[in-house]
């Protein structure tokens, strides 16, 4: 058996290598998202598994940590779910929106500039953003980010918007980009909850804090 992941979904695949032809590019199509993609078997590397195909123009998967209680391990889930997709090989961008900063400190950086910097467009993208580990890189957090809240609150029109017009052009550089949120809710809290399409609630399992609304 062979396994062949979907390069949209990621979605592995057990094959059996003796129904593939090698030499001959095939298209498969994925059982879960219904993605087509082409492979390509040849003598060489029919025993190993399939890499998926090349990023592209693909956008990254954008995945918030939230919820409005303290200390149920936000921070901590981000930076381990980023740190392991970083292991295994995939590009991952880490977003810090919390005024505490503390990816930073769990990651031993200390960053000079951060999210803060990208969203008054003070620096650019490759300037805020510092590399944290192979394959992880960081935006950083920080008390600045207390200035931003009161940038969005002052727009007229679209303030709810302002995280997504910023990480938006980043996407096909990344495979995923995890976003760590502080707790309770303010403007920035919301921007993510707009610009993400997936949540992550992590939550501890006491009695007051499953009686309190998620959001």
């Amino acid at each position: 058996m062979i396994t062949i992941i979907c390069p949209k979904c990621k979605k592995k695949h057990n094959i059996d290598k003796n129904r593939i032809p090698r030499n001959e590019k095939i298209i498969a199509r994925c059982k879960a998202c219904a993605h087509r993609f082409p492979i390509q078997f040849t003598d060489k590397v029919h025993e190993k598994i399939k890499k998926p195909m090349p990023k592209g123009n693909r956008a990254a998967r954008s995945i918030s940590v939230s919820i409005s209680k303290g200390g149920v391990a936000k921070t901590t889930t981000a930076v381990n779910l980023s740190a392991g997709l970083a292991l295994a090989g995939y590009k991952v961008l880490l977003v810090d929106t919390d005024t505490q900063g503390q990816d930073s400190y769990m990651l031993g950086i200390n960053a000079k500039a951060g999210l803060t910097e990208l969203l008054t467009n003070e620096l650019s993208p490759e300037e805020a953003i510092v590399e944290a580990r192979k394959n992880l890189w960081l935006l950083a957090g920080g008390k600045s980010l207390a200035g931003i809240k009161r940038l969005i609150d002052r727009k007229d029109f679209g303030g709810e918007m302002t995280l997504a017009d910023a990480l938006t052009p980043l996407e096909t550089q990344y495979d995923y980009i995890i976003i760590d949120t502080s707790p309770g809710w303010d403007p920035l809290t919301v921007n993510v909850l707009f610009y993400v399409k997936e949540i992550l609630i992590p939550v501890s399992l006491d009695v007051m804090s499953l009686q309190i609304d998620i959001f």
